[in-house]
């Protein structure tokens, strides 16, 4: 099984150069490539992978800035483009802009790469073109080496290995008779059938003070000052580190849910779909603009599809099915008597049927939902309907007028 080994870098200043050289030139040929791509789609032709390596093997007699770099990094450049394309279409994969892009690039010779650890806390691996550099030992490789990544986050630069461990998915995963469902929210980021709660705060409230006005300071800035450089910096390195414990918080919580449950479902939520802007054009404006923006900053906040990638990635290890859903009425429909009302739902998290009387947590209720969509019977108390629960949910209460509680309540007639 292939899996990624990530670790921070300790470059001297020469190597720092050198790989920001590599990371522009990468860049360069990327952009030029797709421009390229584009034309010849333009014209109704089509161009790919090989007559491109060809074009760049001339191209670096005519510019030769292309030869600073290393032969295979620049054709795996292209190797990537290629299958972006192939992937989601020429005309939609995204140009590389040197203030939105942060630099990357992959030496995918694994052969080429020497891996050793020096210490306790430090390794040095030895990359083409760079030579030793070290990194901070916080893992072992625990396999070969296929190929290495070099990107920067922020000031810091990191090497990534894709290392063959040896290991294989399970044919069965150790709980075969589980499965959860899992509601995601703008609120709580995790909500599970069985009643869990997963979520945390990835910003403090000084942390997010202090972003707030280092904001305030970057609209004040010149562009391409020195100063507005280092705003951006600062700026950076708080949401680093806020990304960092997103994808910390998803990894964990993935690998609660793979290793508890051989099923997991989720509801096929297109987020990218979700968080597109309500602006609208000039001659017919949005509605709620505002609103929406706020909604779409909740949800990406949350992490909505780094979870779902992060529950992919850990089912490979422990054999667990990731299931989606269609997410229509989920959060509306009642659990107990399958009665579907928008007033269902009082709140964010208060869950009352208009029908039957039935009362739960929202995003428990739509986790109960989303599970019993996927073909898994749950039971009152949240535990699979395999056999009887030791305790079960007691059946509504109905008012001697046959309405429930709710409805009696708001009609004015007294409990029985």
């Amino acid at each position: 099984m292939l899996s990624g080994r990530r670790y921070r870098l300790e470059l001297d200043a020469k190597q720092a150069e050198l790989c920001e050289t590599f990371g522009d030139i990468c860049r360069s040929v990327w952009n030029t490539a797709l421009e390229q791509r584009r034309e010849y789609r333009r014209r109704g032709a089509w161009m790919n992978y090989v007559p491109q390596a060809a074009e760049l093997a001339d191209a670096k007699r005519e510019f030769p800035w292309l030869k600073d770099a290393p032969s295979h990094v620049l054709q795996q450049t292209l190797r990537d483009l290629d299958r972006a394309c192939r992937e989601h279409g020429t005309h939609r994969v995204r140009w590389r802009s040197k203030a939105r892009w942060s630099p990357s690039f992959r030496f995918p010779a694994g052969n080429l790469i020497t891996v050793e650890r020096i210490g306790r806390k430090w390794g040095r691996a030895k990359l083409p073109e760079l030579g030793w550099v070290r990194f901070r030992w916080s893992r072992p490789i625990g396999g070969e080496v296929r190929s290495a990544t070099v990107a920067r986050q922020g000031r810091q630069w990191f090497v990534s290995f894709l290392v063959e461990d040896g290991r294989q998915t399970p044919q069965r995963h150790a709980m075969p008779n589980t499965a959860v469902g899992v509601d995601r929210g703008v609120k709580v980021a995790a909500t599970t059938s069985g009643g869990h709660f997963h979520d945390r705060e990835y910003i403090s409230m000084g942390e997010a003070k202090r972003l707030r006005r280092l904001q305030q300071q970057l609209s004040r800035c010149e562009r391409g000052s020195n100063r507005r450089r280092s705003v951006l910096a600062k700026i950076n390195a708080i949401i680093g580190r806020v990304r960092n414990r997103r994808a910390d918080f998803c990894a964990q919580t993935a690998n609660t849910l793979a290793t508890r449950n051989a099923v997991v479902v989720l509801e096929d939520l297109r987020t990218r779909n979700m968080t597109a802007s309500a602006a609208g054009t000039v001659e017919q404006p949005g509605r709620n603009v505002r609103a929406k923006a706020g909604l779409n900053r909740a949800i990406l906040d949350k992490g909505w599809h780094l979870l779902e990638l992060a529950l992919r990635n850990a089912a490979r290890t422990t054999g667990t099915t990731i299931v989606l859903v269609d997410p229509a009425y989920t959060s509306q429909t009642c659990h107990a008597c399958k009665h579907a009302d928008p007033k269902n739902r009082e709140s964010q998290a208060v869950f009352e049927c208009t029908a039957c009387g039935y009362q739960d947590h929202a995003d428990v209720n739509a986790a109960k939902n989303i599970l019993n969509a996927a073909g898994h019977a749950v039971s009152g108390r949240g535990d699979l309907g395999v056999a009887r629960s030791v305790k079960r949910q007691p059946p509504a209460r109905r008012t001697r007028t046959g309405r429930s509680p709710r409805a009696a309540r708001a009609a004015g007639i007294p409990a029985p």
